[in-house]
C-alpha cells in the first residue's frame, strides 16, 4: 500500500496523513457498494 501513498503524494500533492485517509475513504466506499469484494478489499488495501 505504500506504493499507492507514494503515488499519490506526487501526483495529487498530498502528504502523508492526506494520502492515507483518502485510501481509506476509497477502500470504505468499495465495501460499501460491493460487500462481496469485502475480502478482495482488504487484500488489496491491507488490514488496516
Amino acid at each position: 500500500m505504500q506504493e499507492l501513498i507514494d503515488k499519490l503524494k506526487a501526483e495529487v500533492n498530498l502528504d502523508d496523513e492526506q494520502a492515507q485517509k483518502a485510501i481509506e475513504a476509497v477502500k470504505n466506499y468499495i465495501i460499501e457498494k460491493f460487500p462481496m469484494l469485502e475480502g478482495a478489499v482488504a487484500n488489496l488495501f491491507g488490514q488496516s
